[in-house]
């Protein structure tokens, strides 16, 4: 909570979600309007909630907007136990538990979108559609190749090299620099450390090999809505072919949906929170705006019977963010 006479933070109000194994993950709610949709935010590999303080403002004058810290990063405890997508999923759904039945809109980022889409098929019944910004994707082969791979390792050793000697915020000063200044200070201060990298580094011991598995049984998301928004130009560790084959396994995945749509932030690398927010926004709001019928109806629902799981048909990358 913010002291007292001291200005509102732009993320909102600092909860404390106590997981079922006792560890204490950090989120931030604006309330929004009563009665409004849920938005819930999921930030890439090794981002804070802070990558969203551009974004999140801007759904939450007619939404209920929640970031959150996972494990390790940000304010949030860390995991003992290894951080394999499944088990990140599960701590997203312990929030979402946190803060009610739903219906939730999930928003995730890079690495964020695999951990939104695993949860999102664990309890489809209170998610009302996803919006993945710049996913990592397995359609995508050359992220299961030894090259990346080794270059992911590489990264890893550099990253925590540079935090060891307070260079690595230096590094992505550009990328800050948009932030409000709060928000800014908050990622300045907590992104950018050891335990920040080895989070990041725990986490993609086992992210590929889970992701791969994807390939032959991707998470069911049903005809749940789903939008991609894939950053438009090279750059931030993608070359141009690299960003056209990202690109593409945006276009798949947005047309295996019966309720996908593919954009292109044409003015962005692979950071759209911080360079297209307003893109980001106005794409949330369209989803909510031609799901909002189906949105009051799970509400209703959900809160009377949940449904069950029968009753829906079955159907990362070198940058730390």
């Amino acid at each position: 909570m913010p002291k007292t006479g001291s200005p509102p933070h732009t993320q909102g109000d600092s909860v404390w979600v106590t997981t079922s194994d006792g560890r204490r993950l950090h989120a931030m709610e604006l309330p929004g309007p009563e009665g409004a949709p849920t938005v819930v935010f999921e930030a890439g590999a090794m981002a804070s909630r802070s990558t969203w303080a551009l974004v999140q403002p801007l759904v939450g004058h007619w939404a209920r907007a929640i970031v959150y810290d996972r494990s390790g990063l940000g304010r949030s405890a860390p995991d003992p136990r290894s951080r394999t997508l499944g088990r990140m999923a599960d701590d997203l759904g312990e929030v979402l538990d946190h803060f009610g039945a739903g219906p939730y809109v999930l928003v995730a980022h890079s690495a964020g979108g695999p951990i939104a889409r695993t949860a999102a098929a664990a309890n489809p019944h209170r998610i009302a559609g996803l919006v993945l910004i710049d996913p990592t994707d397995e359609g995508l082969d050359l992220l299961f190749g030894n090259a990346f791979r080794k270059a992911e390792r590489r990264n890893i050793a550099l990253f925590l090299m540079a935090a060891r000697m307070r260079l690595l915020r230096p590094l992505f000063r550009s990328i800050t620099a948009p932030l409000p200044p709060d928000a800014r200070a908050d990622m300045r201060r907590e992104a950018f450390t050891p335990q920040a990298v080895k989070t990041f580094a725990d986490q993609s011991r086992t992210f590929l090999d889970d992701l791969s598995a994807y390939r032959d049984n991707p998470p069911n998301l049903g005809a749940l809505p789903l939008t991609v928004i894939s950053g438009g130009l090279p750059g931030n560790g993608m070359n141009p072919d690299l960003r056209t084959a990202f690109n593409e396994s945006h276009a798949r995945r947005a047309a295996n949906s019966p309720r996908g749509r593919h954009i292109i932030a044409t003015q962005s690398a692979h950071y759209p929170p911080l360079t297209e927010p307003d893109l980001i926004a106005t794409e949330i709001h369209r989803l909510i705006t031609h799901t909002r019928p189906s949105i009051d109806h799970q509400a209703q629902r959900y809160s009377s019977s949940p449904p069950r799981q029968s009753e829906f048909r079955r159907s990362a990358t070198p940058e730390i963010f």
